[in-house]
């Protein structure tokens, strides 16, 4: 019989996920030359290849700046054994793109970032395709969950999934469990970030400037400038360009004080939210085509405002939300720049 003609063959089985997605290399792709470009991204994912493959997993495919691995078991292999090796992997991957982002920067190069994410759990494997075209892959809900844990990482981590952490929880020192939002999921889920496997001395590198993700988003946003605890009228409209947990980046008409305290109100996209006294600190103020950007970081917020902040935010990094947000007229007053 034809090989191309035999009837597929599937399988179920537990594996381990592992999605990293290099961060910010639009932005690189944008600026340098192709070569510069593709040089950096042959160097960077010819380093993962190895030590993927070094740790018995497999590569299921390149999707652009991103890597989807898969760490399979033996037919007598317990998840745990599968677990463990992603993980151990994630970190040596990190402290791989560490020094790459040393010799970058000797080099005078732009320098890469990775974030990862890693779920455990039933697959579905087998070969997709036809004659033209195939390949063998695996799908179901854990690879669905270790790519959106990794859209929510962000740059030098690797986060794991609760059903990963029950399989590594003695091999792997973690941080505190976080919950999130995940597209198609009801519930939070809950995240830890991997910080290291002491007992093989390897602990991933820290990024100090990592605080939170920032994700686009275009919408209004009113703000009153503060003299002392006092609130001064009327209020001064604003277009927010992006925001993260704790601060957002906004388009005004006329500078405020570096260091001043602004009251804010504001719609959030997608959970129609209206987010009313928040209170944030210019951090920084620069010129942009007849207007201004300020930095601004949130001083201050009621838990439920930071809590549907967190998650359109969360959101947005998945696709799940449009970060364009039309003018919205409420009662309290938020309208188009």
């Amino acid at each position: 019989m034809n090989p191309f003609e035999m009837p597929p063959k599937y399988s179920r089985h537990d594996a381990t996920i592992l999605f990293a997605d290099l961060r910010g290399f639009s932005a690189i792709a944008s600026r340098y030359p192709a070569d510069v470009v593709l040089t950096l991204l042959n160097r960077c994912f010819g380093r993962m290849v190895d030590i993927i493959a070094s740790h018995y997993g497999t590569v299921d495919k390149f999707m652009g700046d991103a890597i989807m691995a898969v760490f399979h078991g033996g037919d007598c292999a317990m998840p745990r054994e599968h677990a463990q090796r992603a993980v151990l992997c994630a970190i040596e991957m990190q402290l791989a793109m560490h020094e790459l982002a040393r010799e970058s920067r000797d080099a005078e190069l732009p320098m890469l970032y990775m974030g990862i994410g890693i779920s455990t759990g039933a697959v579905m494997a087998g070969v997709i395709g036809s004659t033209a075209y195939r390949a063998y892959t695996v799908v179901g809900d854990e690879v669905n969950l270790a790519a959106r844990i990794e859209a929510l990482s962000l740059r030098g981590q690797v986060l794991i999934s609760d059903s990963t952490y029950e399989f590594v929880k003695d091999f792997v020192h973690v941080g505190d469990p976080t919950e999130v939002f995940v597209k198609g999921r009801p519930e939070r889920v809950r995240v830890r970030e991997a910080l290291g496997v002491p007992g093989l001395g390897k602990i991933v590198p820290r990024q100090d400037a990592r605080k939170s993700p920032r994700v686009p988003l275009t919408a209004p946003l009113e703000y009153w400038s503060l003299d002392g605890k006092r609130v001064e009228a009327p209020a001064t409209r604003g277009r927010i360009r992006d925001l993260g947990y704790h601060g957002m980046l906004v388009e005004l008409a006329a500078p405020p004080r570096l260091h001043s305290e602004l009251k804010l109100a504001f719609e959030l996209p997608c959970i129609a939210y209206s987010a009313r006294d928040v209170y944030a600190r210019v951090i920084f103020i620069s010129a942009h085509e007849g207007r201004w950007l300020a930095g601004l970081e949130f001083t201050s917020l009621a838990g439920e405002v930071e809590e549907e902040i967190r998650r359109v935010v969360q959101m947005l990094l998945q696709g799940d939300c449009q970060s364009e947000q039309p003018a919205a007229v409420s009662a309290q007053g938020i309208s188009a720049v």
